[in-house]
């Protein structure tokens, strides 16, 4: 197994506080080996194999654990005199699982970490039952950074296998079975399927799979285009692809496939008066292979899928992300955190006069000093325009 550094070095970080660790994530990301190398790590760091308590809820050896009672015995009949550090794997199979949760971390002295597939393992009623006493750790497929490092692969030929990511994507699993394209098209298809009927249809007890399943090919298909509710409801009832739908009922479908971590939505942000609009966000895919499985390998759209990139490892280096709103202008992304806000433009090129002025006209709409990016495909000499940052997105993404 090849360590992700970035997130065990933040459950390293996390460890022995009085929070509960919760990490999520879409399907297969890699939560399960990282719980793996979390125990490798306190074991190598002098914690004794009885002090480790881990659970992985997809194996057939804990189905009689289904509800929290019988889990808070099983986990009480292990603990020790010493510190006992838990980990529990798809918790969310355990019904009721959170008062289990809840009262371990009262009664005992123990160090939790939880993984979950879907996000109503932070529903309102955790929430308000750990309020203020847990910590959320999201995990994403690899970055390019680490599809690199997973691969064995140097820089070389970098465009090439960069192209390579953005067909197959960052599911760790895939980079076993790159060079046998037939698995990779199964093994996506698998997982695709797995998280719509485990995490959608069956967690929501979804009729209409029909309707769920357009709604995903067309969210999958106008990726990085404003898009709504009313949107989407018009567009299947004109062409008569499903019968007839509402807006209410498509918002719900959205919200399940938010849930689920299949979907992103980016909110759309006024940057002039720092508001969020209520209309037109942006649906990202949480894994551009996942994406090509749903449309097809052929109908590989490379300018929004490097949005769905840049968009996905903004995430990762902790950015709060929204598109932007400047004037008349439409601005792909405003990155912040507590210590400073960027704005991007992402186009594969800028070799155009009129896509270059066009990219700049948005950035250059907004009044403010913060720094300002276009991440281009390009490799050019003219690196700054009045101050606005062309950057190779190859190059940013390996920072």
């Amino acid at each position: 197994m090849i360590v992700r550094d970035t997130y065990l070095n933040r459950l390293i970080e996390a460890k022995d506080t009085e929070f509960i660790k919760v990490i999520t994530g879409v399907r297969r990301s890699g939560k399960s080996t990282l719980l793996i190398m979390f125990k490798e790590y306190l074991q190598d760091h002098g914690v004794q194999e009885k002090n480790i308590i881990h659970i992985n809820f997809e194996s057939a050896r804990y189905d009689e654990i289904n509800d929290y009672k019988k889990l808070y015995q099983y986990i009480q009949n292990r603990i020790g005199k010493n510190k006992t550090y838990i980990l529990l794997d798809e918790v969310q199979n355990v019904e009721k699982w959170e008062k289990a949760i809840n009262s371990l971390n009262i009664d005992f002295d123990v160090d939790i970490y939880i993984t979950g597939s879907n996000a109503y393992l932070l529903s309102s009623e955790l929430s308000t039952l750990l309020s203020g006493r847990y910590i959320e750790l999201k995990m994403y497929p690899l970055s390019f950074k680490e599809y690199l490092q997973f691969n064995h692969y140097d820089e070389s030929n970098i465009e090439d296998k960069f192209y390579e990511y953005l067909k197959y994507g960052g599911l760790p699993a895939v980079t076993l079975i790159k060079d046998k394209p037939d698995l990779v098209m199964t093994y996506l298809n698998d997982i695709y399927n797995t998280i719509v009927k485990k995490d959608v249809i069956d967690r929501n007890g979804i009729k209409d799979i029909a309707l769920l399943e357009n709604i995903i090919k067309y969210l999958a298909n106008n990726i990085g285009s404003p898009i709504s509710a009313k949107k989407i409801s018009d567009y299947l009832n004109s062409n008569k692809i499903v019968s007839k739908t509402n807006h209410q009922t498509i918002d719900n479908y959205l919200n399940m496939l938010e849930k689920s971590f299949i979907m992103y939505k980016a909110d759309r942000t006024d940057i002039r008066n720092k508001t969020l609009l209520k209309t037109l966000g942006k649906y990202y895919i949480s894994d551009v292979g996942i994406r090509n499985i749903i449309l097809g390998f052929r109908n590989i759209d490379e300018g929004h899928l490097l949005e769905n990139i840049v968009y996905l490892e903004l995430l990762r280096r902790g950015y709060r992300v929204n598109i932007g709103k400047s004037k008349d202008y439409e601005v792909d992304f405003v990155a912040e955190n507590p210590n400073q806000i960027i704005y991007y433009q992402v186009a594969k090129t800028i070799v155009e006069e009129k896509v270059l002025k066009r990219e700049i006209r948005s950035l250059e709409s907004i009044s403010d000093n913060y720094e300002k990016v276009i991440l281009t495909m390009d490799r050019t000499l003219n690196n700054d325009y009045n101050g606005i940052k062309v950057v190779n997105l190859i190059d940013w993404l390996l920072k």
